[in-house]
């Protein structure tokens, strides 16, 4: 039948256009031009690892298991559950996070260095004490680091699994290598430079990781109660299963996953596949930067 051929281009059109509003907001198209089209040197060439890794579908799994990654430190997590609004507002954390990462990875030079001020200038603000009366900031190198751990390794594991191109190990070593170019200027604390360094180090963080309430609820958060439409909750539901199976097994063990995760858990591998590919489809070609 000739009607799915007129159909599919406005669907496709229709939800790509969806997914851009919910992960970058209501001035996405402006900030894409401006990240894309304005002149200028960037931190990254277009051959670069990160380029790859952070242009793909698979960042929507890596994202979610960084998120659930790094409730496991009691400290980060206290400061995301008292400053950062995300269960209040899980939409505009989400918006700044991608364009965060969009400005540092695809932006010119001046506009990558302003995004990295702005959040040093939220981090400076945020500091507190934990239910245990242990003081934390969200400035502290320590535990910028183990922020930056844990997204290296979530958006790499992921990509490694569901990217369009997986990278050799030589690639990998130069995705962590590109990450270090913005960790060091948000202030993180001696980032590592290869894959292998990225495994000792996070596995140096593990004795100070630990399950909490408020991790426990961040978990059931993100992977039970999203605020989503009942639509996509099926096609989420395949995704966030996706995302915990790429965690280490240790990081799954601690998390205390849901029912419905577990439940899901052998289809983990071609549920975040279809999940990855269905975005892909959706999702517009990135413009070329230009220099």
């Amino acid at each position: 039948m000739p009607w799915p051929r007129a159909v599919l281009p406005g669907l496709q059109a229709r939800a790509g256009e969806e997914l851009l509003l919910r992960v970058a907001g209501p001035a996405a198209r402006q900030r894409r031009a401006r990240i894309h089209g304005a002149p200028g040197p960037r931190w990254f060439a277009p051959d670069r690892p990160i380029r790859l890794v952070h242009a793909d579908a698979s960042m929507y799994v890596g994202g979610l298991a960084a998120l659930l990654l790094q409730s496991l430190h009691p400290l980060a997590m206290a400061a995301v559950w008292a400053h950062s609004g995300f269960r209040g507002d899980p939409w505009g954390r989400l918006q700044r996070t991608s364009t965060f990462l969009a400005f540092t990875t695809f932006g010119t030079d001046r506009d990558a260095a302003q995004a990295v001020l702005r959040v040093r200038a939220v981090h400076e603000r945020i500091r507190g004490t934990t239910a245990e009366g242990v003081a934390y900031r969200a400035g502290d190198p320590h535990l910028l680091a183990w922020v930056h751990l844990a997204e290296t390794e979530c958006f790499l594991r992921a990509y490694q699994r569901y990217g369009r191109r997986p990278l050799d190990g030589r690639g990998q070593d130069g995705y962590v290598a590109d990450m270090v170019y913005v960790a060091r200027r948000l202030g993180a604390e001696a980032p590592p430079v290869t894959r292998e360094e990225l495994s000792a180090r996070l596995d140096g963080y593990r004795k100070e990781l630990r399950p909490t309430a408020a991790s426990r609820a961040t978990t059931r958060y993100l992977l039970s109660h999203p605020p989503l439409p009942a639509a996509v909750r099926v096609p989420y539901a395949l995704l966030a299963t996706a995302a915990a199976d790429v965690l280490p097994g240790w990081a799954r063990a601690q998390l205390a996953l849901p029912l419905t995760s577990r439940l899901l858990s052998p289809v983990a591998g071609p549920g975040g596949r279809a999940v990855t590919a269905a975005i892909r489809w959706a999702t517009p070609p990135l413009p070329a930067s230009h220099a």
